[in-house]
C-alpha cells in the first residue's frame, strides 16, 4: 500500500510539471535584449497602458525593449513595422 501511494505521489508530481511546462514558454522583457515575440499577435501602441494602437506584431517577429512602464515595454519592433512603440510586456520567448 505504501509503494502505491508513492507511485501516485510521484505520478502527479510528474503530471504537475507537465501541465506547467504547456502553460507556455512567456517571458518577461530584459531590457536592450532583441527578444522574439511568442503571442500569435500582440498590438504595438504609441502609449503604454492600453494607448492608440499603431500596428501588430505576429509570432516569430522581435522587439528590442528599452525602458518599462508597469505592464508595458517601449522599444523597437523590427518585422513589417520596423518602428518605436509600447507592447504588452510578458509574451517574450524565453
Amino acid at each position: 500500500m505504501r509503494l502505491n501511494r508513492t507511485a501516485i505521489a510521484v505520478a502527479t508530481l510528474l503530471v504537475a510539471g507537465v501541465a506547467a511546462a504547456a502553460i507556455g514558454p512567456y517571458a518577461r522583457a530584459r531590457m536592450g535584449v532583441r527578444q522574439t515575440i511568442c503571442a500569435q499577435s500582440l498590438y504595438l501602441r504609441t502609449a503604454p497602458n492600453d494607448g492608440p494602437w499603431s500596428g501588430t506584431l505576429v509570432y516569430g517577429e522581435t522587439f528590442t525593449p528599452e525602458s518599462r512602464n508597469g505592464d508595458y515595454v517601449y522599444g523597437f519592433a523590427y518585422g513589417q513595422l520596423n518602428r518605436k512603440g509600447w507592447v504588452q510586456d510578458g509574451w517574450f520567448c524565453n
